[in-house]
Parts: structure tokens; sequence; C-alpha cells
């Protein structure tokens, strides 16, 4: 427990992980409660076109009277439930053939990290855009899945170094000796000895997702009968949004996504640093 304790105190300590989770909480709140208050289905026409932010619309509306707050509400949540899904599938996928493959060793660590190198080196973006274009109906489960399909190997290649290391540690021989299992022994000495490494590897693949999927919404290759914020992005930048001065239609998305992220990686600095005992701030 102490040593909980001690890194709960850094963790309060320090000014990035702090900055970096309130912004992520906000729009994790946001994302809950937003829709709550959108007034207009995000397709309806309901107003005025172009309108600027009005007490009536309240982030205007788009050139068709749509209503920018009922798009940017849903798409938020939407946004985040596609991270959440594809950094945990890339994780999950990063962490079972990493540690598999740094324990176990031998031929069938060869075949992981050939099968894991040759992933790593195709253009996962490319191969996205390829799926994505040649599926008629699109669904953000399916590009949540494809997501994490493609961004597990750079994860399973750090956690197979992590694992390598920690297997020649002598509390893993002294589980090997008391006759445990390879897998009782990875999941009970190995996994939880890496834990705060497995959380950090996490919150990468939470942005990375969240900036493939809006790449994907932005060039048109999104969900077909969802909202997300690269969707709005898209049509945004479709009918010339900022050409025609609606900056309403274009910043909120666009703000909403980089702040996401950048909170994502100010976080990811700020577990480092509480993690690492040679980077606390004392």
């Amino acid at each position: 427990m102490g040593a909980w304790y001690e890194l709960i105190y850094f963790a309060f300590r320090n000014v990035k992980l702090r900055i970096g989770l309130t912004i992520l909480l906000f729009f994790v709140l946001a994302a809950i409660f937003a829709p709550l208050f959108a007034r207009y289905d995000p397709n309806a026409y309901v107003g005025p076109a172009a309108h600027p932010p009005s007490p009536e619309h309240w982030f205007g509306t788009t050139t068709f009277g749509q209503d920018v707050y009922s798009q940017f509400a849903h798409g938020l949540r939407l946004t985040l439930i596609v991270g959440l899904l594809g950094g945990s599938i890339g994780t999950l996928i990063g962490i079972l053939i990493g540690l598999i493959s740094g324990y176990r060793g031998g031929l069938l660590d060869e075949i992981l990290n050939m099968i894991t190198n040759i992933v790593l080196i195709l253009p996962t973006l490319a191969i996205l855009i390829i799926i994505a274009a040649y599926l008629t109906v699109r669904g953000f489960l399916v590009q949540s899945v494809f997501i994490g399909l493609t961004a597990w190997p750079w994860a399973a290649r750090a956690i197979r170094a992590q694992t390598l290391s920690l297997r020649a540690r002598e509390f893993v021989d002294l589980a090997r000796m008391s006759g445990r299992s390879s897998m009782k022994i990875v999941l009970t000495e190995i996994a939880p000895s890496m834990m705060s490494y497995l959380f950090m590897v996490f919150i990468l693949q939470f942005g990375g997702a969240i900036l493939n999927a809006a790449t994907l919404d932005f060039i048109g290759l999104g969900p077909t009968q969802a909202f997300s914020l690269g969707l709005m992005m898209n049509n945004a930048v479709l009918w010339a949004a900022l050409e025609l001065g609606m900056w309403w239609w274009l910043i909120p998305p666009g703000a909403a996504i980089t702040a996401i992220v950048g909170a994502l990686y100010v976080m990811n600095v700020g577990l480092d640093e509480v993690f690492n005992p040679k980077l606390r701030e004392l």
C-alpha cells in the first residue's frame, strides 16, 4: 500500500498529469451530458442557413441550416467511443503478443516477431483507406476494429522488450521453481510488474485511434450512419465553411480533437514522470 500512496502523492503533484487529466475529463463529461441538451437531430434542417452562434443555436448552423451544437455533441461522443474501442483492441493485441513472445522465446517468439515486423512496416493509413473505401456500409464498430487491428505492432514490440527483461529477474525464477504454469507466471508476476507501462501504452493507443478515426472521417471514409468530429470537419471543408467565414462550423471539432489528443500525450508524459523515480518532481 505504501507504494500506491507514493504514486498517488506524486501524481497529484505532477502539473502535466493534472492538466491533461482535467482536459480529458472535461471532454468525457461533455460527451456524456452534452447530447442531453441537444434539441435537434444532427441531420435535421432546423434553422436559417449559415447562421452564427445565437441563443437559439449555440454553435450556429451549417450551410444547410443544421444545428452545429447537436452535431458536435453527438460527434464528440462517437469520437471518444471509437478511440476507446480502437485503443483497447490495439492495446490488448499488443499485450497478448508481446507477453507471449517475450516470455516463451524460441520458435514462437520468432514467428510472432516476424508477424509483428510485417504488420509494422505496412502503411497503416493506406490500408485503412482501402478497407474503408470498399465497405458500402461503415459503422463505428467496424472502424474501431480495423483501427485496433492495425495499431498493435509497436505496442507488441515495446511490451516484448519489457518482458524479455523481466523474465530474467529472480522473482520470476522463484515462480518457475515453485511449479507455476507459464500462463500464471505471465499473468501474476510479469504483467503486474509492468502495469504502469501497459497503462501508458493504452493512453498512446487511445490518442492514436482518435487521430486515425478523425483522418478517415475527414477524407469521407468514416461511419456512413453516424456523426463524428472528423465528419463535421469533412463537411465544413467540403462546403467551404472557412472561405465563407463560418468558423463556428470548422473550429469546434478541430479544436476538440486537438485538445483531446494533446491532453492524452501530456498525461503520458506526466505519468512517465510519476512512475519513473528519476523524473519525479520533488
